[in-house]
């Protein structure tokens, strides 16, 4: 079987359940795991795939994400006969979902629901745990200028809400931008690695607009929280470590 990958949770998780020699293709941004993922070929980028080089390899399945890659490049394959798989992960149990979803179109169902026993009494421990604890107030940033959030129906926060949090965003957008108010808000504010790579200088930087001060805050792995899959192992266990020490 041929397989091609545009999304790098998803290029992880064919790893990670032992099919990583069926990828022939993947996009720049599918760079776990290291040491093995370079011998795939890369075939653009999430947004930007390469279409007719794609079509060329005569994949079997390409694996894709509805929040991830556009509906257009999807239609555009599927117009080539060019089979594809495409999940939407919104939250823990969606993400531990995509994993069986993959598992069977790829020919891994045994180690797919080897993970996924796995995933789910991970998940009802940080569940069961999280319960016994005072809920956080948490906004995880995604951006600046101007400051954009995770709202509710990502998977951030809902990996977030499992281990204990509480999102202060309201309403039906899933990026909002955000106002000064909103952020003031949370106990937690959670800056992202991940589209945009926030430091200690933007840290500093919200401290300062908002008028808080810096334990408020963190400066997170966004690969850890926002990738969906088999990271989501590693992803509940850090989600459940942030909020423990607020």
């Amino acid at each position: 079987m041929r397989v091609v990958s545009l999304c790098p949770s998803l290029t992880e998780t064919v790893f990670r359940l032992g099919s990583g020699a069926l990828l022939v293709g993947r996009t720049k941004f599918c760079v776990e795991p290291h040491g093995a993922v370079e011998a795939v070929e890369r075939v653009g980028g999430t947004k930007n795939p390469k279409l007719d080089r794609i079509v060329a390899l005569r994949p079997d399945l390409v694996l894709m994400n509805e929040e991830e890659n556009r509906r257009e490049d999807a239609e555009a394959l599927r117009a080539s006969q060019v089979p594809v798989l495409s999940t939407f992960a919104q939250d823990v149990p969606g993400a531990i979902d995509s994993v069986l979803a993959i598992g069977r179109a790829i020919g891994a169902e045994t180690a797919a629901q080897t993970l996924v026993a796995e995933l789910r009494q991970r998940a009802a421990e940080v569940a069961a745990r999280a319960a016994q604890r005072p809920p956080v107030r948490f906004a995880y940033l995604i951006w600046r200028k101007p400051w954009m959030a995770a709202g509710r129906e990502t998977y951030i926060d809902g990996l977030l809400t499992l281990a204990g949090g509480v999102n202060v965003l309201a309403g039906d957008t899933r990026y909002p931008e955000v106002d000064a108010a909103t952020l003031r808000q949370a106990q937690l504010l959670l800056l992202s690695s991940e589209p945009f790579p926030f430091s200690e200088r933007h840290q500093e930087e919200l401290c300062a607009e908002l008028g808080l001060p810096r334990q408020r805050t963190r400066l997170v792995d966004g690969q850890l929280l926002s990738w969906h899959g088999a990271r989501t192992l590693e992803g509940l266990a850090y989600a459940e470590q942030l909020l423990k020490q607020a």
